[in-house]
């Protein structure tokens, strides 16, 4: 019987860690999407990589102990286009959750620019 409560008690503290990673419980109140709602990236239109995008994600990502040059967090380093190419997919599911970036909050138009400039296939421009 031990081992059915050890069990039990093991599956409950590992949903809780999931929930908990979340910043902000895994609500969507920011808007801009995830949590299933679709976004209109036709009326986005600050979605250029250089210009838009890689300033944002360098302010609120590539710092020590985040995703700085020589990381391990989650996908690594995102300091360079490539690396954030290769990476966009965990970097727009971490931002359309809330639950990137662990410092600071992007405003709307900030989560709309990266989400829409994956969704428009990440073009290096």
């Amino acid at each position: 019987m031990n081992k059915v409560y050890s069990i039990m008690l093991l599956f409950f503290l590992t949903v809780s860690a999931f929930v908990s990673c979340s910043k902000d419980g895994g609500s969507n109140n920011g808007g801009g999407g995830g949590g299933g709602s679709t976004l209109d990236c036709s009326a986005v239109t600050n979605k250029a990589f250089g210009a838009d995008v890689n300033p944002i994600i360098q302010a609120f990502c590539n710092q020590a102990g985040c995703h700085a040059s020589g990381s391990f967090n989650g996908p690594g380093a995102i300091t360079n286009y490539n690396e954030v190419f290769t990476n966009r997919g965990a970097i727009r599911n971490a931002i359309a959750s809330g639950r990137m970036p662990q410092t600071g909050t992007l405003t709307t138009a900030q989560k709309n620019s990266i989400l829409c400039w994956i969704d428009s296939g990440a073009p290096n421009n």
